[in-house]
C-alpha cells in the first residue's frame, strides 16, 4: 500500500525519504526517478511500512537550540521513537529539518475541547493570537495543521475555548413534557495529505470511534482522497 507526496520547492529525494522513514533507494526505484530529476509539483508514491501507522504523527520543523531530547520531552515521546520514525542514525539536528513526531494517545485519553473561529487581522502573528487566547503556539499550529508560522489576512483559525459555557436557568413552564428530536448532522470529508483520524475527529468535535463506526473502518489507516462520513 502506498501514499502520495507532491514535491515542493527545495525538496530532495533524501529529505523526502527521511521525512517518511523509507529507504531512499526504495523510493527512487518505486518512482523510477533519480536524485537530480525531481520537479516541483511532481507526485511521488511513498511506501507505507507495515507495522507502523504514519497517520499517527505530525510534522515538526527544527528550530535553533532544539535537541532530540528537548523535542521528545515537549511532545511526551522518546528520543528513540523519533529516531525510528525518521530513520535517524545520530542525534544531530539541522535548523529547518523536518521531523515526524509520533502522537501517543489512547481513546480514553482523548478529550475534545470546544473551539471558536478567529479571522486573522492585519498585524496578527501566531504568537499574539496564542497569547491573547491563553494557549501556546505549538497547540495553535497543531489544531490548525499549520506547518509554518506564516498567516494570511482573512485566514480562519480554530482557537481552543478554555471557558465552560454557562447554562442559563429557565423558568419552569406547565404543560406536557417535551423531548426534542436530536438533529442528525453529517458531513462528507475528503482525506488530505497529513490527515489522521485523531486530527479529523478533533476538527469536527467528534470521536475516532464514531468516525470508524460511520465508515465501517477496521483500522486507523487512511488514504489520500478517501471520503469519510462525519
Amino acid at each position: 500500500m502506498n501514499q502520495t507526496y507532491t514535491v515542493k520547492q527545495g525538496d530532495t529525494l533524501y529529505g523526502i525519504s527521511n521525512q517518511f522513514g523509507v529507504n531512499v533507494n526504495e523510493l527512487a526505484e518505486l518512482n523510477n526517478v533519480k536524485a537530480n530529476t525531481l520537479q516541483v509539483g511532481q507526485v511521488l508514491l511513498i511506501p507505507i511500512k507495515s507495522g507502523t501507522n504514519p497517520s499517527n504523527m505530525f510534522i515538526y520543523t527544527v528550530k535553533k537550540g532544539d535537541s532530540l531530547y528537548a523535542i521528545a520531552q515537549k511532545y511526551k515521546t522518546t528520543v528513540s521513537a523519533i529516531q525510528n520514525l525518521n530513520n535517524l542514525k545520530t542525534i544531530n539536528l539541522s535548523i529547518g529539518q523536518t521531523l515526524r513526531i509520533p502522537e501517543l494517545y489512547s481513546e480514553e485519553e482523548i478529550s475534545l475541547p470546544n473551539y471558536i473561529n478567529y479571522v486573522v487581522q492585519k498585524g496578527d502573528t501566531l504568537y499574539s493570537i496564542a497569547k491573547n487566547n491563553n494557549i501556546d503556539v505549538p497547540t495553535l499550529m497543531k489544531d490548525n495543521a499549520l506547518i509554518n508560522t506564516a498567516l494570511n489576512v482573512g485566514q480562519v483559525l480554530r482557537i481552543r475555548s478554555l471557558s465552560v459555557p454557562k447554562i442559563e436557568a429557565v423558568a419552569e413552564c406547565f404543560g406536557p413534557d417535551y423531548t426534542p428530536v436530536e438533529e442528525s448532522k453529517t458531513n462528507i470529508y475528503i482525506v488530505k495529505s497529513g490527515d489522521n483520524l485523531y486530527k479529523i475527529a478533533r476538527q469536527f468535535n467528534t470521536t475516532i470511534n464514531s468516525i470508524k463506526s460511520k465508515n465501517n473502518l477496521n483500522s486507523n489507516l487512511l488514504s489520500i482522497g478517501q471520503k469519510l462520513i462525519i
